[in-house]
This record gives structure tokens, sequence and C-alpha cells, in this order.
């Protein structure tokens, strides 16, 4: 799973990515049959599907969220549709910030449905039709690119520009999900996030492919207030490195970094370390919203360190700022053409 994705995924391929190699081509046959072969349910409103190439924190939520914004902007009322990774509930849910914990429905499902109606099911389907009877009018999938059962209008994947596609190899050789040849197939458009050149030869690929580029950055919602502050920054994420970069942006002073498992849930010991930590040092705590959404309504200690945690909220900019709003115009174009064909 993602939280267990090994560092050498991410540079130059070596003996272990070829060791496991055999073991990658079985996973892509699979993988990539599964794509071209699927049986897709055909749902009464707009699917536009956010995913990645790989495992691993590419920016798929926040992308998510702008997409949202633009949608309910136009007078839609989008939803999203999410798995529930990380959560323990197995019954398709809608999604209450107010009452919910991370816990009980995933630390992205309970960012996302701050912002829209959202629900978890393992099942997406189900989950889409669940979003229908709710009322959504379009339905915004964070993840499942390479396994959901639905007919996409539009598929977007994002890509960040300073990881790329990792060693760009298979699971388990690598972070890639399913043979590239079939993801560029069954996407829409490409997203690159940032300004890093990683991406660069998948992107030209893309784009040789007839799909659209777009592009954003990642940019922290910053009043200037922490330049040369010290902090411990803490996270579990994906990509925590991108998380420490953000930090710096802000012009704070990194005294020390602590670094989780993507989804991590926070032990008594761990969370101890961190607030007793950061006060030996007299430190400022620092972390992500996905982080601290795990936190918050539990009691103790962890109650103290979602109390003390400063967040650094971050949004996706895209280099065009009409590129939201021409997604969704061209998923609702698309709708229609699938829901006329019957």
């Amino acid at each position: 799973m993602v939280s267990d994705a090994p560092p050498f995924w991410w540079t130059k391929a070596d003996w272990r990515a070829y060791a496991l190699s055999p073991f990658s081509w079985i996973y892509g046959g699979i993988s990539g049959r599964r794509m071209d072969r699927a049986k897709r349910a055909s749902i009464a409103v707009p699917v536009l599907c956010v995913g990645n190439f790989t495992v691993g924190g590419a920016g798929k939520t926040p992308t998510a969220i702008a997409l949202a914004r633009a949608a309910t902007a136009r007078g839609l009322k989008p939803g999203f549709l999410s798995r529930g990774y990380g959560g323990s509930l197995d019954v398709t849910t809608v999604v209450d910030p107010t009452h919910h914990r991370a816990r009980d429905v995933g630390d992205e499902p309970l960012l996302l449905a701050r912002e829209a109606l959202t629900v978890i099911c393992r099942k997406r389907v189900e989950g889409a039709r669940r979003l229908v009877a709710e009322g959504a009018d379009l339905i915004i999938m964070d993840d499942g690119f390479q396994s959901a059962r639905l007919v996409f209008d539009f598929s977007l994947l994002v890509i960040d520009s300073r990881r790329g596609i990792g060693n760009g190899h298979l699971i388990p050789s690598g972070p890639v999900r399913a043979p590239i040849v079939q993801q560029i197939r069954h996407a829409s458009a490409l997203l690159k996030i940032g300004n890093g050149d990683r991406a660069d030869a998948l992107v030209r690929r893309a784009a040789r492919a007839g799909r659209q580029i777009y592009s954003a950055d990642v940019e922290a919602l910053d009043d200037g207030n922490l330049k040369g502050v010290p902090v411990l920054a803490w996270c579990g994420i994906a990509d925590p490195e991108k998380f420490f970069r953000t930090v710096r942006e802000t012009g704070a002073t990194i005294v020390e970094t602590r670094s989780f498992p993507d989804h991590h849930h926070f032990s008594e010991d761990e969370i101890s370390d961190l607030l007793d930590h950061a006060a030996e040092k007299d430190c400022l705590l620092i972390t992500t919203a996905k982080d601290r959404v795990r936190l918050e309504a539990d009691h103790g200690r962890a109650g103290e360190l979602a109390e003390k945690s400063r967040v650094i909220e971050v949004e996706i900019r895209f280099d065009d700022p009409t590129s939201p709003l021409k997604i969704i115009e061209a998923t609702l174009r698309a709708a229609r053409a699938r829901l006329l064909r019957g």
C-alpha cells in the first residue's frame, strides 16, 4: 500500500527493482487487462475521476477540491466519491465532518467533506448511486482510476513534477499502478504539478497521444508570520519532503522534522514524543491538514497535539485559472454525449 512504499521506488532502478521484475510483469498483465476489459456501470450524472499513475501523494485531493469549487461556482452540486482508505467503516456512508473521525471514514474524506457532499464506499458503483440519491449532479472521484467499475466522462491524471513516476517500474518493482500505455489510453488529460522535470518525458508522451496537458503548482496559504520561527515539522503523508519544502518556503526555520507512514494513526508514545520534544526545543509544531484531522475529536494528548500544531493549508493553483472550469465543461459535454447514446 501507499504507506508501505519502499524508498527505492523513488530512485534510479537498482538490483531490487530488477529482482522483482518477474512479479511486476505478472502484476502489469493483470492490471492492464483489468483496465481494458472492465465492465463499467453508467451513472445518470457526469463522473470526473482524479487519479494518478503511481501510488503516493501526487496532489489528487487538493486537485479534487479545486475542481469541486469550480463546479460549485458554476451552479452545480458536486459530490466526492472515495474508497475511504484508512477508515474502519465498510458500509456506504455519507461523511459528516462534525460527527465522524478519521478512524471511521479516513482522513482524506474528512477534508473533502468540509468542501462538499462526500460518500465513502468500498464498491464505488454503490457509492456513486448514493451520491445521486443525495442530490449530487456531478461526481468527483478521488482516486479509483485503475480499478473503479464506473464509466468516467473525464479522467484527469495528476503527476508530481519532482517525483514523476519514480523508477518507472510497476508494482512491486516500483510505484506504477498499471502499464503506462493503458493508463494514457484511458486518460482524458494530465495535470503536471510543480516546476520539476521528472515528469517531462511522460507529459510529452501523453501529449503525442493527443491528451490535454494542464499545469499547476501547490501554494501555501501563508500570511508571512512564520519567517524565522523555529519549528518542528511533522507529517504522515506519502511524500513528506513535499511538505517540508512547503514549510521552508514560508521562511520558517526547521529545527527538526518527523515523518510517519501515510494515513498513520499515532500512538500515545508518538504523540507524547512530539509534544515533549517541541517543548524541550522551544519549537512551534507544524503539520498538514490531513495529519491534524486524524487527531481531532480525540481526547488526552492527541487533542493537545491537534490544538498545538499549526496547519499549513495549501491550494492547487492552475497556471491558467480557467482550467478547472474547462475540465468541468469537458466532463459535462462528455456526459451529455454518453447519456444520449443510452
